[in-house]
């Protein structure tokens, strides 16, 4: 048997060819699920165009802010143009329970839209009713921290985040919320719509819940003074 010589067989194809060796299987990949959560918007987020990114309804136009990104001509992504910078100034001011109609009148456009995990309000009478009922609810707000996260011309958008305590009125108990606001404006940089999640969660959607934050939104100008406008 040790003169017997052992030979690989080499595979040919139909016409006696050799045939070349098979390229070695690629390497196993495993992805993992970002332990980012879905409803809280970070600067790289923001400024990317990974699609699906959305904030309680509010859809972020990645491709928009892609284009924007490359113009030169542009402000930083977080540098704020003057009527941003008025914008976030008036909602301070709103946020601190001291709501005037200069201001309403100023940064808010007369069918906006405003919306937070307890109201969902669509229109002056509505919306005025609940910057309004603040300071009738709490005795001091105060604006604890303020970052900017996006300021974009296209779209004309504002998405800030803030840390915000209130004071009750009778109790005097304190309530600190964090919230990530989206401010959306118009072409004379007004506001149109405002959503304002507390804790950047997803604001309630279920029947039941929605329906609560629409009946607050209806009932508040009956049991609200508003000064009127004056014509």
């Amino acid at each position: 048997m040790s003169g017997v010589r052992h030979h690989r067989s080499i595979s040919r194809d139909s016409h006696g060819s050799p045939k070349p060796p098979r390229s070695p299987s690629p390497p196993c990949q495993t992805f993992h699920p970002s332990i980012l959560p879905r409803s809280v918007p970070t600067p790289a987020l923001v400024e990317s165009v990974a699609g699906g990114a959305h904030y309680a309804g509010v859809k972020v136009d990645s491709d928009a802010v892609l284009r924007h990104r490359r113009s030169s001509s542009h402000r930083h992504h977080t540098e704020l143009n003057a009527d941003h910078q008025r914008v976030l100034d008036d909602l301070t001011e709103l946020f601190c329970c001291r709501p005037t109609l200069e201001i309403l009148e100023r940064s808010w456009s007369k069918d906006a839209v405003f919306e937070d995990p307890l109201c969902k309000c669509k229109g002056f009478n509505e919306f005025a009713a609940q910057w309004f009922a603040l300071p009738k609810l709490f005795s001091k707000s105060e604006q604890i921290s303020k970052r900017v996260m996006s300021s974009t011309d296209n779209p004309n958008r504002l998405i800030y985040s803030q840390t915000q305590e209130y004071t009750t009125k009778f109790l005097k108990k304190k309530k600190v919320i964090e919230s990530i606001i989206i401010v959306d404006l118009d072409e004379n940089e007004r506001i149109i719509r405002l959503v304002d999640q507390w804790g950047g969660q997803d604001l309630p959607t279920r029947y039941g819940a929605s329906l609560l934050r629409t009946l607050n939104a209806k009932i508040a100008p009956w049991i609200i003074h508003v000064p009127k406008v004056k014509t």
